[in-house]
């Protein structure tokens, strides 16, 4: 195992133990991540403020694993986002969603670029329709 798919181990151990500390380490101070929501977020400050909304909207937020991968200096976890959202929901815009209640289980990806024991880039991927449709916050699609 190389150093990426230490960090990226590190990472999603400190997410499921909601260790605020190892997760902000986790990251260079000029880190960049790249989100479906909320889009380019610079610096460790950003990314893992990101990161703790998930922790406020849903406390029992979980990641279960797939598969996970490793070349060089880049690690790819692909799994799934698992919680219940009993805390309200921060949206880009600033606003808030109050809890619904429901849980979710959305597929995502991760692809992170580690270099000197820090993630400097860090790609998430998910579903924005599934993640709000499971949440009950848009009307289901329906085929006729």
């Amino acid at each position: 195992m190389g150093q990426a798919r230490e960090v990226m181990d590190r990472l999603t151990t400190a997410m499921d133990e909601k260790d605020k500390e190892t997760l902000a380490r986790c990251y260079a101070a000029n880190a960049v991540a790249y989100t479906p929501d909320e889009g380019e977020l610079t610096g460790r400050d950003a990314i893992t403020t990101y990161l703790f909304h998930f922790w406020e909207s849903m406390p029992d937020v979980r990641y279960e694993h797939g598969d996970s991968y490793e070349a060089g200096n880049v690690a790819i976890d692909e799994g799934f986002v698992v919680g219940t959202n009993t805390g309200p929901l921060s949206l880009p815009t600033g606003e808030t969603i109050p809890a619904t209640g429901k849980q979710i289980r959305v597929r995502s990806c991760d692809i992170a670029r580690v270099e000197g024991g820090e993630i400097t880039s860090h790609h998430f991927y998910f579903d924005q329709v599934e993640f709000l449709g499971q949440l009950g916050l848009m009307r289901e699609l329906t085929s006729h």
